[in-house]
């Protein structure tokens, strides 16, 4: 009983051993993800981002648009004088101090949420389906003097909505 029990240990570490001495052949071999090859692969990264940083948002305001942001922050008493079109420390400051006060990040570019509350936000009046939208004159001019719906319009809203009338 012992002769066979001792057997049994004997074929159970020399299975175990071949299997770490293979996965440490297979750790070795050129292109796995684990021994030296994880260091080579690690230099390719840092050269690549050495050589190639990936530049993400937005880096810069052309002028116009420095313009229009000027003349927003000047119209809301955050900058004085003259709008020059430049994004200089001045207007930098200004659009800080303006997000500040509203609680948003001052630290990046100008925050949209900012841009939209100075009146900057985006123009949707050339939109491709801008005519019937409710931005676009036409919308307006179908609707009655008083500045209400017209009563096809609101009949359908309560149609829509499953209300009883």
């Amino acid at each position: 009983m012992t002769l066979r029990v001792s057997s049994f240990r004997a074929a159970l570490a020399l299975l175990v051993s071949a299997g770490l001495v293979a996965s440490a052949a297979w750790a070795a071999t050129p292109g796995s993800t684990a021994g030296a090859s994880s260091h080579r692969s690690h230099r390719l990264t840092a050269h690549r981002k050495a050589h190639h940083p990936l530049v993400r948002g937005q880096q810069s305001i052309d002028s116009e648009r420095a313009t229009q942001i000027q003349q927003a922050l000047i119209r809301e008493h955050y900058l004085s004088g003259d709008p020059t079109g430049k994004w200089d420390a001045g207007t930098i400051a200004a659009m800080q101090k303006y997000q500040g006060d509203q609680g948003w990040q001052t630290k990046l570019m100008p925050d949209s949420r900012a841009l939209k509350r100075l009146g900057l936000g985006p123009d949707y009046s050339n939109a491709l389906n801008a005519k019937n939208s409710s931005f676009s004159a036409q919308q307006s001019s179908n609707q009655s003097a008083s500045g209400t719906a017209p009563a096809a319009q609101n009949a359908g809203f309560v149609s829509a909505s499953g209300a009883n009338q």
